[in-house]
Order: C-alpha cells, then sequence, then structure tokens
C-alpha cells in the first residue's frame, strides 16, 4: 500500500504502470460484451472482445472504486459542521486530487487508446481517468453536501468569510482551496485533455457558491451601513465605504474567482453607495462650504462607481456661483454711487476676487474630482454666471470694461511687478477671464482704446509683452478678432522709422529746433480714437515744426490726409523759473496754455479762451488740473503763475484724464457697441443668405444666434427686427406663398 504523503519509488510506478498496461491489451480472456462500445468483428467474423473489453472493465471498476471511496468520506462528514467541516473538506480534496493525479498517469494507455477510442465514437459520460475523478467527487460527494442539511459547506464556507470580514483571522487558503475546488468540478464535458489542462468553466462555482455569497454580501453590508450611519457622520461613513469596496476587491484577489469580481462590487457597492445616496447627496454642500477635500474626494470616487454624481454637479455649479457673487459684493463695497450704479471699481481688486473663486474651485475639479468633465463643465458654467453677473452694477460692460483695464494695468511701465514672468501670469490669468466672457465685442473696445493711450503715450512695458496678449486673444477668437490691433503695433513701428527719417532730413537741411519731436502716424480705421475736428490754436513754438513735417509727409505719401489728435498727444515743458528746475509732462492743450504764461504773469479765463480758441468745455478741466497740481493759482476767474511751487521730484506728470473723462469713456464704449451689434446683425444675415440663397426664418435665426454668440449673447427680437429691416430694404425677400422662407 502507498502513502501518499511519502510518494512512490520509481520501479514501483514502472511496476504498477506496466500491469495496466498488460491488463488493457490482455485477449486471452473471454468476457461478456458490457454496454460501452462495439465489439470489434475480425475478417473470419469472429469476435474480439479482448483489448476493448479490457479496458471497459478497467474503466467500471476504477469508477465503482471512486464511487465507494466517496461514500465513506460522506459518512465521515456527516457530523462535521463550520470550521471542522471545511477543514475535513479541503484536507480530503488534496488527497484525493493528488491520488487522481497519480492514477491517471498510471492509466495513460487507457486514456489514450480506449477512452480516446470511445469518446471519438461519440459515446457520452466517457472521461480520462482525472476527469472522471472529480466527476465522481462532484456527483458522490460536492452535490450531496450542498444539498443536505441545509448546505452544510456552502454555510460553513460563508461563515469564514463573515468573519474574515469583521476582522478576524481565517485561513485564508482553505478557503481558496475550497473554491477553487468548486472551479474545477465544472468541467466541459466535451473536452478532456487529462491532468492539469483540463478546460474548466464555472457553473458549479457559480450556482452554489456565487449566487449565496453575493446574497450574503449585500445583507451584510446593508445591515452594517445603516447601523453606522445612525451613529456616525459622513465623513466617518465616507471611509468605512471606501475601505469596504477595497476590501473586497482584495478579497476577490485573495480566493475568488476573477469573474466574481465585478458582480461582487456590484452588490457592495448598491449597499454601501446606492442605498445612501440620498444622504450622501445632501451631505455634498456642506463638505464643499467646509473644504474637505480628503471627503470630497472620497465621495466623488464613490458616487463615479454608481453613477451618482449628476445631483453633485448641480450642487457645485451652485456653490461656485454663490461663492463668485459673493466675491463680487465684497469687491465691489464702497464703490456704488448715489445712482446705484458702479463707480470706479478698482480692476486689480475685481480680478482678483474673481480669480480666487475660480482658482479654488479649480483645485477641487483637478484634485478630489480627478479632472471630472461634468464638474469641469459645472466650473465653467458657474463662471460664465458670476463674471458676467455683476450686482453692484446694471451694465453689461462691467466686467468686460474691468478685466480690460486690469491688463491695461499688468502693461504698463508704471507696473511693479515688471518681471516677465509674473507679467506673464497676469496676462494669463486675465485670458482665464476672458473665456467666460458673453460681452467680447465690448471687451475688445476697451481693450483697444487702452492699447491706443498706451502705444501714444509711450506707457507700454514693451512692444513684446503687448504682442503676447494679442497673441493670446488671438488664439482664444481668431485673426479677425485681434486684425486692428496688430495694425496698431505695425503703426507705431513703421512711425519710429518715419520719425527718424525726419529728424535726420532736417538736421541736413540746417534745422536746428529746440523742440525735440517725434510722431505716430496711424490709420483712422485701426485707431480707436474719436476724431472730431477741434477748434485749438496750436502754440507758435509747435507751428513750424509741424508744418515742415506736414510737408514732408506730403511728398512721401500723396493723397493722404493728416489730422492731428491733440487729445492723444503728450508734451515736456521745463518750468526755468524754478529752482532746482522742474520738466513737467503734460497735454497739447496744457502746453498751450503754459506757454501764454511765457508773455504775462496773469491771464483771466476768457483771456486764454480766445488765444488758445479752445471751448469752455475743454478748457475748464485743463484749467483745473493745471491748478489742482500747484502750476498755477486761482483767485476767481483769474489764474497766476506759482513761483512758489515746490516739488520732491524733478519730474512732474500733470496729463491725468479725469473721473468725467473715463465715466464718458465708458458710456460712449457702451453706446457705440449696440450701435455696431446692429451691423454686425445685418451683415451676419446677408453673409449666410448668399451663401444659402434660401432658408426658414427659424433656421436662419439659430445660424445668425450662433455666429454672433462669440462675441456677444444674441437677441432673438433684435435678429428677426434686423430680418425685416432687411427685407424693407429689398436685401431679402418671402418666397412667395412662403411668409417664413
Amino acid at each position: 500500500m502507498v502513502k501518499l504523503e511519502h510518494g512512490m519509488s520509481y520501479s514501483y510506478y514502472m511496476l504498477l504502470y506496466t500491469a495496466c498496461y498488460n491488463y488493457c491489451i490482455s485477449s486471452n480472456k473471454q468476457h461478456e460484451i458490457s454496454g460501452y462500445g462495439s465489439v470489434p468483428v475480425g475478417s473470419s467474423g469472429t469476435v474480439k472482445a479482448g483489448a476493448h473489453l479490457m479496458g471497459s472493465d478497467l474503466y467500471n471498476k476504477l469508477s465503482d472504486y471512486l464511487k465507494t471511496h466517496l461514500a465513506r468520506l460522506r459518512t465521515e462528514s456527516e457530523n462535521l459542521s463550520d470550521l471542522a467541516l471545511l477543514q475535513f473538506y479541503t484536507k480530503e480534496w488534496k488527497r484525493y486530487t493528488t491520488g487522481a493525479n497519480y492514477v491517471n498517469r498510471l492509466f495513460a494507455y487507457l486514456n489514450r487508446h480506449w477512452v480516446k477510442r470511445e469518446k471519438d465514437e461519440g459515446r457520452k459520460g466517457i472521461y480520462t481517468v482525472y476527469t472522471l475523478s472529480l466527476v465522481q467527487w462532484k456527483e458522490h460527494f460536492f452535490l450531496g453536501m450542498v444539498k443536505d442539511n441545509n448546505n452544510r459547506l456552502i454555510t460553513a464556507l460563508l461563515k469564514q468569510i463573515e468573519s474574515h470580514r469583521n476582522g478576524e483571522q481565517v485561513d485564508g487558503g482553505m478557503i481558496k482551496s475550497i473554491v477553487d475546488s468548486m472551479v474545477s468540478l465544472g468541467l466541459e464535458d466535451e473536452q478532456h485533455h487529462g491532468g492539469k489542462d483540463n478546460k474548466t468553466h464555472i457553473e458549479v462555482y457559480r450556482e452554489h457558491f456565487q449566487k449565496p455569497f453575493l446574497t450574503a454580501t449585500e445583507n451584510y453590508y446593508k445591515a452594517e451601513s445603516e447601523g453606522f450611519l445612525a451613529e456616525n457622520n459622513i465623513s466617518d461613513y465616507l471611509r468605512l465605504a471606501e475601505k469596504r469596496l477595497d476590501e473586497e476587491e482584495n478579497r476577490v484577489n485573495l480566493y475568488m474567482h476573477s469573474q466574481t469580481k465585478q458582480p461582487l462590487l456590484q452588490r457592495a457597492e448598491n449597499a454601501l453607495v446606492t442605498s445612501h445616496l440620498a444622504r450622501m447627496q445632501e451631505e455634498f454642500g456642506p463638505l464643499l462650504d467646509a473644504d474637505r477635500q480628503e471627503d470630497l474626494a472620497r465621495m466623488w470616487k464613490l458616487l463615479n462607481r454608481v453613477d451618482g454624481l449628476g445631483p453633485l454637479r448641480e450642487t457645485f455649479q451652485e456653490h461656485v456661483t454663490k461663492n463668485g457673487l459673493d466675491a463680487v459684493s465684497r469687491a465691489s463695497q464702497g464703490t456704488v454711487g448715489a445712482d446705484g450704479k458702479q463707480e470706479n471699481m478698482d480692476p486689480k481688486t475685481y480680478v482678483t476676487a474673481l480669480l480666487e473663486v475660480y482658482k479654488k474651485n479649480l483645485a477641487v475639479v483637478e484634485k478630489p474630482f480627478e479632472g471630472d468633465t461634468g464638474f469641469q463643465a459645472a466650473l465653467d458654467k458657474a463662471c460664465r454666471t458670476f463674471i458676467n453677473k455683476n450686482p453692484a452694477a446694471a451694465e453689461a460692460n462691467k466686467a468686460p470694461e474691468l478685466i480690460a483695464l486690469y491688463v491695461d494695468q499688468q502693461l504698463k511701465k508704471s507696473n511693479k511687478e515688471t518681471a516677465d514672468e509674473s507679467m506673464e501670469e497676469a496676462l494669463n490669468d486675465s485670458m482665464t477671464l476672458f473665456k467666460y466672457l458673453d460681452h467680447r465685442d465690448i471687451f475688445m473696445r476697451f481693450y483697444s482704446r487702452r492699447l491706443a493711450d498706451r502705444l501714444l503715450r509711450g506707457t507700454s512695458m514693451s512692444e513684446e509683452a503687448e504682442g503676447s496678449m494679442i497673441s493670446k486673444l488671438k488664439d482664444q477668437c481668431g485673426y479677425d478678432y485681434v486684425t486692428k490691433l496688430q495694425k496698431m503695433l505695425t503703426d507705431v513701428s513703421l512711425s519710429k522709422e518715419l520719425t527718424e527719417s525726419f529728424n535726420e532730413k532736417m538736421a541736413n537741411n540746417g534745422h536746428d529746433d529746440k523742440v525735440d519731436f517725434s510722431v505716430i502716424v496711424g490709420g483712422s480705421v485701426n485707431w480707436p480714437l474719436a476724431s472730431k475736428a477741434v477748434d485749438f490754436q496750436v502754440p507758435r513754438e509747435l507751428q513750424p515744426m509741424l508744418d515742415r513735417f506736414k510737408g514732408y509727409y506730403n511728398n512721401s505719401h500723396s493723397g493722404r490726409a493728416l489730422t492731428w489728435m491733440w487729445l492723444y498727444s503728450k508734451n515736456e515743458v521745463q518750468l526755468s523759473y524754478l529752482k532746482p528746475k522742474i520738466t513737467l509732462m503734460c497735454s497739447t492743450y496744457q502746453l498751450a496754455v503754459l506757454m501764454l504764461f511765457n508773455e504775462e504773469e496773469s491771464l483771466h479765463f476768457a483771456d486764454i479762451e480766445a488765444r488758445t480758441k479752445l471751448s469752455p468745455e475743454i478748457l475748464k478741466p485743463v484749467m483745473t488740473i493745471l491748478v489742482k497740481s500747484k502750476v498755477l493759482l486761482v483767485d476767481g476767474d483769474t489764474y497766476d503763475i506759482n513761483y512758489n511751487l515746490k516739488s520732491k521730484k524733478v519730474r512732474l506728470n500733470i496729463n491725468v484724464p479725469m473721473k468725467a473723462e473715463q465715466k464718458k469713456e465708458s458710456d460712449e464704449v457702451t453706446k457705440a457697441a449696440e450701435e455696431d451689434r446692429k451691423y454686425i446683425y445685418q451683415a451676419t444675415i446677408v453673409r449666410i443668405m448668399k451663401s444659402r440663397k434660401t432658408m426658414k426664418h427659424q433656421h436662419l435665426i439659430n445660424e445668425v444666434s450662433q455666429h454672433v454668440s462669440k462675441n456677444f449673447p444674441p437677441v432673438v427680437s433684435m435678429i428677426k427686427k434686423t430680418i425685416e429691416h432687411l427685407v424693407d430694404q429689398d436685401y431679402l425677400e418671402r418666397a412667395d406663398g412662403q411668409n417664413d422662407t
């Protein structure tokens, strides 16, 4: 007798193998024909029962032996339960399969010849020896255990798994061995290759273990989660649910079949997450308010498993919108006039407040929510709402105006943060807000005016910085959006060459003026400057230089008319009567007034008005700044030179815009934008109709809306009015008998 734990010697193995072989090929004994297979018939007509009958006889005797052995095991296991039963099962399964492998090798000749021939002839219920062993184990031991006495084996197995969930130590190897045995018992009858190469499926495993296991899992976690939530807060529960789901995933890797993973996690998610979805969604808002990023990350991961993020995205959008509006409101405090409208809100304060809300919530999207596209869309919608809706200003142009002014601050020489990195970061921040603007046409109007002012006054930090910002706008809105801006930069570059050429020619001609002169010549179409003619007497000190430049320019560019934009020019004049001398940076209008005091020390307002030919509307603000800067003294309508002017600086800039001018500019931009939109509607409709020829009324409205929405929110009523206007003007006509075409 061979003990399994000791194995057998090679000589004994060969002895048994040879005995089996000789038995199978024996042909000198007569046996009754069994029910397995047909009996070969020789050429003489006599029956050759030998090898064929020997094979079936040996196969049947082995099958009967296995049945007897398994019946004994059933008897031994009847009084066992729980852990003792599992240990018995594991021990006997290992012993049984080891012995089956031995026998399978010893009966190799039977497998190769008799079993193969029987299967080739289509006989059912014939297996290789190893497979026969498993089939007998399933039918005469396993199925009896799972069907008798309330499924003793599976019940004991589930208890061990529950103990594992409760944190108790269990024998994972034993559980895996039993689970693997059930997988092994699901053999396909059609393909048997013997030994460990059997192709298996998991019907036995799924039917007898997986189904009750999944039900027990769901029941366990439903009871645990309900009890835990009744006594703990949501943060603790999120940690529990995350931990439990990770444990179940690891449990599959430890001792389950891989195909159990998906249904197991679905059942666990249903009990731990789906059953408490409403509670989690309700607690999401408070977690956002408290900025509990770890809890937010856990909640996102859990609800992402069960497609429960929709309500969370809506809550997130409302949260960001509220925070944004609150930030704008705080930034607006103290800047509201008696009429309830915005007054001079600081652009940097405004932009900083918006960016703080945006960046804080973007970090939430990128980290706890792992860049979830749904939450990113919610953030975008919220930002578009609070950036375009300023509760402290009734005008729609406030956000575009303030962002444009913020960029203006960053691109000026006076900006203290002159490092390239900080300026580039500031420009990128402004573009972050720009992409959410609805009224981009209004932004462009303000921005182009500020750019023109920087270029004309020479306050721009650098051409490279201006070009960088224009490039960013082009990337966002396309080439057409920035065409005029680029041409303004080109005009400035060409004007530098023009000034150098002019000054060189004047020097060669012997003109040695005491005036340093430079000029910017820009196309009136590209520059957003008011070109209204102003009655103004140019100071006689400047007139010769202006006449010579006009003649020089007309000789080089025939057919062009020069219009001097006095409002935007700048001058430097030295107050030589002071010690130390002070240089004033002033406007041309201010210069014209100051030059009058070269001849007289005291002048009346009427005299100044008559000699400069400036209207009172223009002259009064000029005199106000001269008095406020203490260059002149005023007594009623009489102005005198202030010989006692004191200043710590040797250069004083008095060329600053008045608040009234800034307010006027804002109003002008709004009105101009509204007027432009009428023409944009008309041009868009005509362009579309020239391409399409014929369109339905509603389809035309939709397409026009799509085109203009890139720069401002379309107004359907305005589109309809424009269509009617173009019909009246014979640009469009209605199709005969079809008023909607």
